[in-house]
């Protein structure tokens, strides 16, 4: 597995899951994280994200790697980045420091497939068809055509990212280890809220 670096600068954010091939745009304008950005900016670009537990300081344990691929200073202090996804990796311990923003100790080996491409024999259609049910009955709009020139796996990723469903089941996507298992997980979440939607919307007689 390609090499990458053991203690990594992360930005716990609440709400957002992201997930290795896609693209996240941040605004940072907190002077914490300002610097988390500054500084691995100067150094090798790489820093994690990691999704927030609601009680306290607390983090999940499975977050995923990216590299800032693209950074604009405004003129009011604020920076914006594009964060492109890596891998994914598992937190072993908090390292101190005396800087404003945290940093953890991580371990990649259990997500060696994120750096590969094994959705080749992988059969999609079903879930595909699930998604654009689901996403019409939330009212949103997603360009289909263009969506599906993306790899199998940039694709499943990217509405393991954007899907209307809990933070908990994004994070339930995210911890899933192989593309399968992922696939199945999510058909199994879309499934339910189709079936929740369906049945909501029945006459009962």
């Amino acid at each position: 597995m390609k090499s990458f670096p053991k203690i990594i600068p992360v930005f716990p954010l609440s709400g957002v899951i992201y997930f290795p091939k896609t693209n996240l745009p941040l605004n940072i304008f907190e002077q914490r994280y300002l610097d988390l950005v500054n500084d691995t900016y100067k150094n090798n670009k790489l820093m994690g994200m990691v999704q927030s537990q609601k009680d306290g300081n607390r983090v999940y344990k499975i977050g995923c790697l990216g590299k800032i691929s693209d950074l604009k200073k405004s003129e009011d202090g604020r920076i914006l980045i594009n964060l492109t996804g890596i891998t994914r990796f598992k937190i072993l311990e908090e390292v101190e420091n005396k800087k404003l923003y945290r940093e953890f100790k991580v371990d990649y080996k259990s997500f060696e497939e994120d750096l590969k491409d094994p959705s080749g024999d992988l059969d999609t259609d079903d879930l595909m068809n699930k998604a654009k049910a689901f996403f019409r009955k939330n009212g949103l709009l997603l360009n289909w055509r263009e969506f599906e020139k993306l790899d199998k796996s940039q694709r499943i990723n990217t509405l393991s990212m954007i899907s209307p469903v809990t933070n908990e089941e994004k994070q339930k996507l995210l911890e899933a280890i192989t593309i399968k298992d992922k696939v199945n997980t999510l058909k199994s979440i879309i499934s339910f809220y189709l079936h929740e939607v369906n049945f909501s919307n029945q006459t009962v007689q």
